[in-house]
């Protein structure tokens, strides 16, 4: 049962503003669609490399350069150089249900709320937003669903030109995996688990989000690396990590 709370986002919310009555543009309904190409009005550098499009993929994926409708996700790092942010990347089909809003925005009021939050988590280097691509997954469906289950999740890219920043916000997780995912059509569960993380496009710089790809990735909304649960924050350009317990030599996919 979905909490009043719940169903007006923006009232004490995790989420940033979103939807058409902030000037959001809106996917098609299209099973593994993707947004047009973003043409970024401030280049974002990316593990050390500066991309100037973008793309809003369905499947909780943002891209750099190309379109990603993979459905299934892979581990990190992917064998084939992808660049690409992946919030919480599954088999979103909204045709069934839901809507993926994104806006590039340079709205005063928002960039002070983000560089507020920022320069909190990250204190030794202070953060003037300039600009801001703001993706939402609001209420989205799973591939298959025979049930009203929706995830609602968002990512935040920014900048003040020098230093760009990452932001991943999870409201609402009900679901973790398609049909197509070998997911189950009435649970949204089992099967190869949604992934949230980071893959730079070379075969050694990535970061998984704890849980990523195993049943605990439904729980990505009372997990941070910022003591807010359900938000997770990250400097991308020179890769950097705050909040989390240095490396472990072993299996895990870590930096």
């Amino acid at each position: 049962m979905k909490t009043q709370e719940k169903t007006h986002p923006f009232l004490g919310s995790l989420l940033y503003p979103y939807g058409p009555l902030q000037g959001d543009k809106t996917n098609p309904k299209h099973d593994d669609g993707t947004s047009d190409e973003i043409a970024l009005s401030v280049p974002f550098t990316f593990y050390g490399k500066s991309y100037q499009t973008a793309f809003v993929n369905n499947n909780g994926v943002i891209s750099f350069d190309e379109p990603v409708r993979q459905y299934t996700p892979d581990p990190f790092p992917l064998a084939d150089g992808r660049p690409f942010v992946a919030p919480y990347w599954g088999d979103v089909d909204n045709v069934l249900g839901g809507d993926i809003f994104y806006r590039q925005t340079t709205d005063p009021a928002l960039l002070a709320d983000i560089s507020q939050d920022i320069t909190q988590y990250f204190p030794k280097s202070p953060f003037t937003a300039t600009w801001a691509l703001v993706a939402t997954w609001d209420h989205v469906a799973y591939y298959g669903s025979t049930s009203q289950k929706g995830n609602t999740f968002q990512a935040v890219l920014t900048s003040d030109s020098k230093m760009f920043y990452i932001i991943l916000n999870y409201w609402d997780i009900q679901w973790t995996t398609g049909a197509a995912s070998d997911g189950d059509a009435e649970t949204g569960l089992g099967g190869t688990p949604a992934h949230a993380g980071f893959n730079s496009g070379d075969d050694t710089n990535f970061y998984n989000i704890p849980g990523s790809q195993t049943d605990a990735i439904i729980n990505i909304t009372t997990t941070s690396n910022v003591k807010v649960p359900g938000r997770w924050v990250f400097r991308v350009d020179d890769f950097q990590v705050t909040g989390v317990d240095p490396p472990k030599l072993n299996n895990d996919c870590w930096l």
